[in-house]
């Protein structure tokens, strides 16, 4: 194992690795990068995947270079810098679109009161089970408690809020028995 194998190596692991990692706990690794007063954006992306995205691609593309067409390491250095730069620019792109598909509006638990959700874990009569509500644009599976029991499957409507809760009323069912058409 040359100098190169293990430079090109270490990058691709340490890269794909931070990447990966960055992927899943993002605020940690941009909470390190503002601790170092680089507290800038790239059109709304952190630096951060960018550099590992860079990092793991250069390592990928050299050890390509060196091992499968068999370059010197200088060519295979240039190989890695523009592997590099594809892998920054696929890093860029993809999590340019998980910030705009983060939600910025927040909303606290009483501006659910009035919605309405369907039961997906039966509440037992002054005990809990849980709500799916859609709010916000976004489908929310909260912990709730009602008078009654309220079988899963039902329709509710937040009537109000406890502590950390929210409290439901089922809605009367409607039926079409005995309705009248005209047609």
């Amino acid at each position: 194992m040359s100098t190169a194998d293990l430079v090109f190596g270490v990058c691709l692991l340490l890269g794909g690795g931070l990447l990966l990692l960055t992927l899943v706990v993002d605020d940690v690794f941009g909470g390190l990068l503002g601790a170092l007063h680089l507290g800038f954006d790239v059109a709304g992306v952190s630096p951060t995947p960018l550099v590992f995205g860079f990092l793991a691609m250069f390592g990928a593309g050299g050890l390509f270079g060196l091992h499968s067409i068999n370059t010197s390491v200088g060519v295979a250095t240039l190989i890695g810098t523009a592997a590099g730069l594809v892998g920054a620019s696929v890093a860029f792109g993809a999590f340019k679109v998980l910030r705009q598909a983060e939600s910025t509006d927040s909303f606290s638990m009483e501006d659910m009161i009035g919605s309405t959700g369907r039961v997906s874990v039966g509440i037992p009569a002054n005990h809990f089970g849980t709500v799916l509500i859609s709010f916000a644009g976004a489908s929310h599976n909260m912990t709730a408690t009602a008078d009654s029991e309220i079988p899963a499957g039902r329709v509710v409507k937040v009537v109000s809020v406890a502590g950390g809760n929210l409290v439901v009323a089922a809605i009367p069912v409607t039926t079409n028995e005995g309705a009248r058409s005209d047609a």
